[in-house]
C-alpha cells in the first residue's frame, strides 16, 4: 500500500509539472487547466481586474462612477486615438482578456490595432489587428470556442492564453479606422505574483498578409526569431484567387525550421487541411486545438487554426514557420489553366501514392496534379519567447490590412 501511494504521489508531481510546462510558464499562478488541485489550493497571489469601471484594477477603487450604479462600463475611442486597457508595474500574469466593440465590421476589426508590451520593452511583443488576434482570420466573427479563444455568440472576443510579466505590462488598443468607435468594453483579468520563475517565457503574437503570394515562394507566418521559446500555433485566412476557379488551394505543407535549420526544416506536414487534422478538403468544424471557422466555397474564403498544446513545439535557439503555396486538381483542369496563361508552376503528379516530379517538364501526365499558385494569405502566429522583444517587422499599414476583405479580385493594393 505504501509503495502504491508513493507511485501515485510521484505521478501527481510529474503530471503537475508537465502541465505547467505545457502552458509555457513555470509559476504556481499559471497551472494547467487540467490540474484541478490548483482550483482549491491557496497561493496567496493578488487578483485584479482592469475594466472601464476600474482601469488597472486599483485596490478598493472599482465602480466609483455614477455612485456605483454602472456609471462607466465602456470607453469612447475616437479615430486616430489609443486606449490603455492595462498599464501597470510589477510582477504578474494576465490570465484572461475579454473585449467587445459596437462596430464589428471586418474593416473595423482589421483597423483596430491591439498591442502588448512586457516589462520595459519599447517595442510591442504583440501587434495584431483586433479581430484576427482572437482566433478568427479575415477580420470576421463566428460562434466558436477552443482551448485558447472563444466567441460565444459571435459578438465578443475572449483570450485565455497565460501571459507572465516580470516588471510591468501594457495592453493598448489603437483606432486606425478613420472613424470614431462609440463603445469599447473590456475586462483584463490578471494576478500580481510574488515570485518570478526563470523558466517563464513572454507571450508574443504577429500578423502578416501577402495579398498575392509569389509563385514558388512559401508564405511565412513566422519569420526567423531568435531565442528559447515555444511555437503555440496560428490562425490563417485565405482569399483564394478565382483565376484558378474552384481548384483546391490547400496542398501546401506547413514547415517549421528549428534550431539552426537552413534549407530543410525539421518539422514538415503533408498538406494544409492535414495540418489542422482534417483530410481530403476543408469544411467548417471546431475543436479544442484545430478547426476551420469559415469554409466558403462560393466566395473562395477560408479561415482555420491549429494550436500546439498537446503536441508542443519548443525551440532552443531559433524558429521559423512557412506554408507552401501549392494547390491541386485533375491534370486536365491544370492543363486548361496553363493554356489560358493563368500563373502556375506544376510540381508533382500523384501516381498512385507516389508523387512524380514535373519540374522542367512541358507535358503534364494524367493524374492529380499539384502546382504552385498565387493567393491572398494572412496569418496570426502565437509564440512564447525568453525575451519581451522579438525583433520582428512592425504591423503592416491599415491599407494592406483592410484591402479587399470580401475576396480576391486579382489587383494589388
Amino acid at each position: 500500500m505504501i509503495e502504491m501511494r508513493l507511485i501515485k504521489y510521484i505521478t501527481f508531481i510529474v503530471m503537475t509539472a508537465f502541465g505547467m510546462i505545457l502552458l509555457g510558464c513555470g509559476t504556481p499562478s499559471a497551472p494547467s487547466h487540467s490540474d484541478s488541485a490548483s482550483w482549491y489550493t491557496y497561493t496567496g497571489e493578488t487578483t485584479r481586474w482592469s475594466s472601464p469601471e476600474n482601469v488597472n484594477g486599483r485596490k478598493g477603487k472599482g465602480g466609483m462612477s455614477g455612485h456605483g450604479a454602472k456609471g462607466h462600463p465602456s470607453f469612447h475611442l475616437p479615430a486616430d486615438s489609443s486606449l490603455d486597457l492595462l498599464h501597470i508595474e510589477g510582477r504578474g500574469i494576465v490570465n484572461r482578456i475579454w473585449i467587445t466593440v459596437d462596430d464589428r465590421s471586418p474593416e473595423m476589426l482589421r483597423s483596430l490595432r491591439l498591442e502588448m508590451f512586457w516589462d520595459d520593452a519599447n517595442a510591442p511583443a504583440v501587434s495584431v489587428p483586433l479581430g484576427d488576434f482572437f482566433g478568427m482570420g479575415l477580420g470576421k466573427t463566428a460562434k466558436f470556442h477552443n482551448v485558447l479563444f472563444a466567441d460565444p455568440e459571435g459578438r465578443s472576443f475572449n483570450c485565455y492564453i497565460p501571459m507572465p510579466f516580470r516588471k510591468g505590462a501594457r495592453i493598448r488598443l489603437t483606432n486606425e479606422s478613420g472613424r470614431d468607435l462609440s463603445h469599447v468594453f473590456f475586462d483584463v483579468d490578471y494576478q500580481l505574483t510574488r515570485h518570478w520563475d526563470k523558466r517563464n517565457l513572454y507571450f508574443h503574437a504577429r500578423w502578416h498578409r501577402d495579398t498575392a503570394t509569389t509563385l514558388g515562394k512559401d508564405f511565412e507566418p513566422l519569420p526567423l526569431v531568435h531565442g528559447r521559446g515555444r511555437f503555440l500555433g496560428m490562425n490563417v485566412g485565405i482569399n483564394a484567387n478565382p483565376l484558378y476557379k474552384k481548384l483546391w488551394w490547400g496542398e501546401g505543407e506547413v514547415k517549421i525550421y528549428l534550431d539552426g535549420d537552413k534549407r530543410w526544416p525539421t518539422l514538415v506536414g503533408t498538406g494544409t487541411e492535414d495540418y489542422i487534422g482534417t483530410a481530403w478538403g476543408q469544411g467548417e468544424f471546431s475543436t479544442d486545438y484545430s478547426g476551420c471557422l469559415l469554409g466558403d466555397y462560393d466566395h473562395l474564403q477560408w479561415a482555420f487554426y491549429r494550436y500546439h498544446i498537446p503536441d508542443p513545439v519548443f525551440f532552443n535557439s531559433d524558429c521559423r514557420v512557412t506554408i507552401q503555396q501549392i494547390g491541386g486538381g485533375p491534370s486536365e483542369a491544370v492543363r486548361q489553366l496553363r493554356q489560358a496563361h493563368v500563373p502556375l508552376i506544376p510540381v508533382t503528379v500523384d501516381r498512385g501514392g507516389d508523387n512524380q516530379s514535373l519540374y522542367r517538364r512541358d507535358s503534364i501526365p494524367n493524374g492529380w496534379t499539384n502546382f504552385y499558385r498565387s493567393d491572398d494569405v494572412s496569418a496570426t502566429v502565437y509564440f512564447y519567447l525568453d525575451s519581451p522583444s522579438d525583433g520582428l517587422p512592425a504591423l503592416q499599414p491599415v491599407a494592406i490590412r483592410t484591402w479587399n476583405l470580401n475576396g480576391f479580385d486579382g489587383k494589388q493594393p
